[in-house]
């Protein structure tokens, strides 16, 4: 029998529409956080001048808050396409890190329930799924209906923020340019192992600072990512 990381067996994965709802009513609490960032998305996009509309699509179809951000930041016309993609790009590589820590159990669903729940995958829900899996949980439909939680509201609070966006003003005064932050200082404490997660973590976020002040952009991102991961990889094979 194949197993995870933690050494339980994972081929008894299923997908179905328990795993759904289930996914979906655990990642309400933090897909209302999300709303936060959401509304001062679609403030930010209303003031760099997109409609509501492409606003609204935007968030429909990409679903990546830190890469629409740097996005809207970049908005010019004309849109600067080059920089907007390679930006994006840099932001979004932790999403191949990401995909690997699911395989052990992904790789026994069919392709179309998996890359169907790929679609749906932030942050916020990935980290849920993680720790429901590891928990020694089966349902492999948990990552689409934790990421249908966080699409919903994303997308419901990107309409709020961009038409409503003259009444809400500076999203600061609200805390709400802190929503995001808050949200993945409550998903740290999901993953948190105890002493063997302080390594990767540490080296994570010194290469990650070192790197901003390094460098130009948001490679801090995939470069801190990418640092913890492979201090796992060496304390395990060490």
């Amino acid at each position: 029998m194949s197993s995870d990381p933690d050494g339980g067996g994972v081929d008894e994965v299923r997908f179905g529409p328990t795993g759904v709802r289930d996914g979906y009513l655990r990642c309400v609490p933090v897909a209302l956080g999300v709303a936060g960032y959401g509304v001062v998305f679609g403030v930010l996009a209303r003031e760099a001048g997109l409609s509501v509309a492409e606003a609204t699509l935007m968030s429909a179809t990409v679903l990546a808050g830190a890469a629409q951000l740097v996005a809207v930041e970049l908005w010019a016309d004309p849109v600067p396409v080059v920089a907007v993609v390679g930006t994006t790009l840099v932001v979004n590589l932790r999403y191949l890190l990401m995909g690997a820590a699911l395989r052990p159990w992904f790789r026994h669903l069919a392709p179309r329930h998996a890359y169907a729940s790929v679609f749906f995958t932030a942050d916020e829900n990935w980290a849920l799924t993680m720790g429901e899996l590891r928990s020694g949980s089966r349902q492999g439909a948990f990552l689409l209906g934790s990421g249908l939680a966080v699409w919903s509201f994303w997308v419901v609070a990107t309409v709020v923020g961009a038409t409503a966006g003259s009444l809400v003003g500076d999203p600061a005064r609200y805390g709400l340019d802190f929503a995001l932050t808050a949200v993945f200082l409550v998903i740290a404490t999901e993953l948190w192992e105890g002493r063997s997660t302080v390594a990767p973590w540490a080296v994570a976020a010194a290469v990650a600072v070192l790197t901003e002040a390094a460098l130009p952009g948001r490679w801090y991102v995939p470069c801190g990512a990418l640092a913890g991961a492979l201090t796992v990889v060496i304390r395990r094979d060490g």
